[in-house]
């Protein structure tokens, strides 16, 4: 488990280091890439679909020319974050991370898609405050992967409602650890309605890069 009284300090630990700035501003970013940055930020419960429709969007996103890339739950967890567990102190040392990661990636110029369950609000929205720096919502995107909890468990694609039901797997988001819904996401996606083909279109129509 992190240390609460030094990792969620915003603050550094060092008070001997300096933020430097880059040389090339913005706009000569935006100009190199030949499009806006943005993060495209996938919440939804494990099986709702994320990491599938995360995937085809990069795809469609790179074959109209723009420099995208996914940032996946599981993939971070065998890396960056293999430290961390699934208490709530990690799950929000989980988001905080990767919002960091986001926010780099965004001021590199690129168009990063993220796919974590991500369960609250609070953790949603301070992704929301370190990604934008100084309030430029239109780099954030909030796409609500919204797929009812029944359907999540039919699917089930790695067996770990199962494990979650027999109390195998505990702190389990949707059986045993709660997850917030979005409240006005800007995109939202009900998967048991649309196909994955529209869901990328949908997220295709709500491009201004």
């Amino acid at each position: 488990m992190v240390n609460k009284k030094t990792t969620f300090n915003r603050q550094p630990v060092s008070q001997n280091i300096t933020r430097v700035e880059n040389l090339i501003s913005k706009q000569d970013r935006e100009h190199l890439m030949g499009h806006h940055p943005a993060t495209f930020w996938f919440t939804g419960l494990s099986g709702s679909g994320k990491s599938t429709i995360s995937l085809a969007f990069e795809k469609a996103l790179i074959e109209r020319g723009i420099k995208a890339f996914v940032l996946d739950g599981d993939n971070i967890r065998h890396g960056l974050n293999r430290d961390l567990g699934f208490s709530a102190e990690d799950r929000k040392e989980n988001i905080r991370r990767i919002s960091e990661v986001a926010r780099l990636m965004n001021k590199a110029g690129i168009v990063v898609i993220t796919a974590f369950i991500s369960p609250t609000i609070a953790d949603r929205a301070s992704a929301r405050k370190i990604i934008t720096e100084s309030g430029q919502n239109s780099y954030f995107n909030e796409v609500f992967i919204n797929t009812p909890l029944e359907v999540c468990e039919q699917r089930d694609p790695k067996g770990l409602y199962q494990k979650a039901r027999a109390g195998e797997i505990q702190n389990f988001t949707g059986i045993s650890a709660p997850y917030e819904a979005p409240i006005s996401p800007e995109i939202d996606l009900p998967t048991s309605e649309l196909t994955i083909e529209q869901s990328v279109e949908k997220l295709l129509r709500s491009l201004s890069l």
